[in-house]
């Protein structure tokens, strides 16, 4: 089946190129995602740090199931729709890295419960993996550096032994300052201007 096919009555989205362009302008280059993302990566590295890193795994989950309504809030706040076309071929792909995502978290879990320091390394690079198919969705690079970063940090804590609240606090700081990347991209891109500081 081809793209325009996929496509269906919307022919405005019969290339790869318009596919992301359209998912682009709908979540600002999925940079709130990134930003929320890594906000609930930040709680999760407070709770390693003043109460236990068993806390700071769960604090991780249950942010996680709500990164998707509030980045979609966030985006709308932000001027853009918060939603793809109907009918882009892209949608189902982001569903299946989400699927994709939520089946490797009970082997972080099982990770965690053999060795407690490795299960942020081993989110990392779960969400480094899932970043580099968002090249695919949105049509940007930085989604390959924002992957791979995010997989070197999670390998070299893991050789590291590093503490649970540094892994936490890693996958926060590369996702912050990676999100207002995209973000003043996707500004850009929209004729927005630059981002507010």
């Amino acid at each position: 089946m081809t793209l325009a096919q996929t496509a269906g009555s919307n022919p405005d989205l019969a290339t790869t190129a318009a596919a992301q362009r359209d998912m682009r302008a709908g979540y600002l280059g999925g940079a709130p995602g990134v930003l929320v993302s890594g906000s609930v990566w930040a709680v999760a590295a407070c709770v390693a740090a003043w109460l236990s890193p068993q806390r700071a795994i769960w604090a991780l989950f249950v942010g996680g199931m709500f990164i998707h309504p509030i980045a979609v809030l966030c985006a709308r706040l932000l001027g853009a729709p918060g939603r793809h076309s109907p009918g882009n071929p892209l949608g189902p792909l982001a569903m299946a890295t989400t699927f994709w995502m939520i089946a490797m978290l009970p082997l972080a879990y099982g990770i965690a419960l053999w060795r407690i320091e490795l299960f942020f390394p081993a989110m990392l690079l779960v969400i480094g993996g899932r970043y580099l198919c968002f090249h695919t969705l949105y049509g940007n690079r930085l989604y390959w550096v924002i992957g791979a970063v995010l997989g070197l940090a999670g390998y070299g804590l893991a050789a590291l032994d590093a503490p649970p609240v540094l892994g936490a606090a890693a996958g926060a700081l590369i996702e912050i300052v990676f999100s207002l990347v995209l973000l003043a991209g996707a500004r850009r891109e929209a004729g927005m201007g630059p981002a507010a500081a």
